[in-house]
């Protein structure tokens, strides 16, 4: 049992460091990802609109796997542990063989390395350092730094370009760590909700995704907020005037619309939603004596305003009814919604020793609207908003997008950055004692273009090792005689 251990041990490790488990996981989290962004999430999904999408029993099913939130589910965030772990054990396994090419580059090809490469060519030459220098030239030309490598009586030109590009596939995986430990931290740690709020309205609680209230160390102030229309009156945008009140003092005032959201110590305020709240923010009227004793008044009130008409009489907004119907002489309210308004004053009159219920629109079994000694009519009424926003606090972004960034630079350099390898190794045939330059490359990918450029130097090399027309017995006479 103990020698069994071991084995399966390693067994395991060999199987969580194989790039087939590490793909594979991948392409689960892929799939779980873009599921996340088909179904519709909470809290980003208002209540409504997801009872709208699911039927209840469906809704429940979702809600029980975490599919409705599958970012901060624990099977999601396990799963990226695992993909991590999978990275992490596969980057160890490999890592050392690849520090060693990197740090100890190969620069003298022996026989059997020369026998299998792939490009090489041989050029004949006078003798070994005339191969040299033409190789050190060619490849000069071409901007290399050539090395010359010494074996005991045996030398060789080696230049490389690009050897970082061996280590590229080890900065992806950085970025991939990043990315996913930042994922873990805002799962954990990291949270969501919403904030409404009525213009003029302050608060610090914020409504998270399982119903509970997170208290935030400031509060916020919606100074003002409002919705621009195209032409044909469809909703262009919504807008947020929105302050940070800390200690009773503004620290941060922005404007905010959808994508630009107002951040403030590690929490961001998203523009989410934007319309009525059902409240009146002003009724215009105007307001005329019945005696004709006065002149007509315009007049704006809030509920619970009262102002003076005259020094007999007052008028005070009592109520507003979004929905209302009337049964058995009572007012009621039907819903929230602004389908049939009302609304309602209390005129008192001194005089009168009373006062009167008057009604918008006029209610005959319950209003005084033909009794009060004033005569009103509604001109404005102006209706009060909320606006909607998402409130997130994500402490690891900074490592999904440290991630992003170091991805894009890795992936630069695995498609773009190509590590080129020359060799150029003087060789004398034992039988005839002849010397030749043997010349090869290597390329880590790209291989066509390669190809073409291990030609070019090939060509350099064969120009720098074409020897110089001389002149003929005939031309020399013909040249001393001349002098």
């Amino acid at each position: 049992m103990a020698a069994g251990f071991p084995a399966f041990a390693h067994k395991t490790w060999r199987t969580i460091a194989s790039i087939q488990t590490g793909v594979v996981l991948l392409i689960l989290v892929v799939i779980l990802s873009a599921v996340g962004t088909i179904v519709l999430q909470r809290p980003v999904t208002e209540p409504d609109e997801m009872q709208n999408a699911y039927s209840p029993q469906a809704l429940r099913m979702l809600d029980a796997v975490g599919l409705t939130d599958v970012f901060h589910s624990w099977w999601f965030l396990g799963l990226v542990l695992l993909v991590s772990l999978c990275i992490v054990a596969a980057s160890i396994d490999r890592f050392p063989n690849s520090w060693r090419y990197f740090s100890r580059p190969y620069k003298y090809p022996d026989e059997s390395f020369r026998r299998a490469l792939h490009p090489q060519k041989t050029l004949a030459v006078a003798d070994e350092e005339a191969g040299l220098v033409a190789a050190e030239r060619a490849l000069h030309e071409l901007g290399y730094k050539p090395e010359r490598v010494v074996r005991e009586d045996h030398f060789a030109i080696f230049a490389e370009r690009s050897r970082i590009s061996e280590l590229a596939v080890y900065i992806v995986h950085a970025s991939l760590l990043l990315i996913f430990l930042g994922t873990v931290v805002d799962g954990i740690w990291g949270w969501r909700g919403t904030l409404n709020l009525n213009e003029g309205q302050t608060s610090n609680l914020v409504e998270l995704r399982d119903g509970t209230t997170r208290t935030l160390p400031f509060a916020i102030r919606c100074d003002s907020a409002g919705q621009e229309n195209y032409k044909d009156g469809t909703p262009k945008k919504w807008w947020s005037q929105l302050a940070v009140v800390k200690q009773g003092r503004d620290v941060q005032k922005k404007e905010i619309v959808v994508n630009d959201p107002l951040v403030y110590s590690g929490v961001r305020f998203y523009q989410s939603s934007y319309g009525p709240n059902g409240k009146v923010d002003k009724l215009m009227l105007v307001a005329a004596p019945k005696n004709g004793s006065g002149q007509k008044q315009e007049i704006g009130l809030a509920v619970n305003d009262t102002v003076p008409l005259d020094a007999d009489t007052t008028v005070r907004f009592a109520e507003f009814i979004p929905d209302y119907a009337v049964r058995e002489g009572q007012v009621y309210r039907k819903s929230n919604q602004l389908e049939n308004p009302a609304a309602h004053l209390v005129v008192t009159s001194r005089s009168a020793g009373r006062d009167f219920d008057v009604w918008f629109p006029q209610m005959d079994e319950v209003s005084d609207n033909s009794k009060a000694p004033w005569m009103f009519q509604a001109t404005d009424l102006k209706m009060g908003h909320f606006t909607g926003l998402q409130v997130s606090h994500e402490p690891g972004q900074w490592g999904v997008w440290s991630g992003v960034v170091l991805m894009g630079i890795g992936l630069a350099f695995v498609f773009y950055v190509v590590h080129m390898r020359f060799w150029a190794v003087p060789v004398r045939d034992p039988k005839t004692g002849k010397c030749s330059l043997w010349i090869g490359g290597s390329a880590n990918r790209n291989r066509d273009a390669f190809e073409q450029r291990f030609s070019d130097l090939v060509d350099l090399m064969e120009k720098e090792l074409k020897p110089i027309p001389t002149a003929s017995p005939r031309e020399q006479v013909a040249t001393v005689a001349a002098n």
